[in-house]
């Protein structure tokens, strides 16, 4: 029994249309970790020297960031995503 993947409606999608999801979706989380990456290099999420949220603020710094980061790619990112999905594409072409 094959079973094919499902898009978040729950419609099953053709075998090529597929890929490309899941290659989009490589390409997306790419670019939100590079983002996140970015961000931290930034201070973006660094506790503040006074009035702090302590402990808690540094270890969940991190989260915030990479959600900044996927509401980023959401909204077009800066387009290394694209770059890299077209590059994912191509390769899984020549395959």
């Amino acid at each position: 029994m094959s079973v094919s993947p499902l898009i978040p409606n729950g419609q099953p999608i053709p075998a090529r249309e597929s890929q490309d999801v899941l290659l989009r979706r490589a390409a997306d989380e790419l670019e939100t970790n590079f983002l996140a990456e970015m961000l931290k290099s930034a201070g973006v999420g660094k506790p503040s020297e006074s009035f702090g949220g302590g402990v808690g603020e540094e270890q969940f710094g991190s989260f915030m960031r990479l959600e900044q980061a996927r509401s980023m790619v959401a909204s077009g990112g800066i387009g290394l995503a694209e770059s890299i999905f077209q590059s994912l594409k191509e390769r899984a072409n020549d395959v």
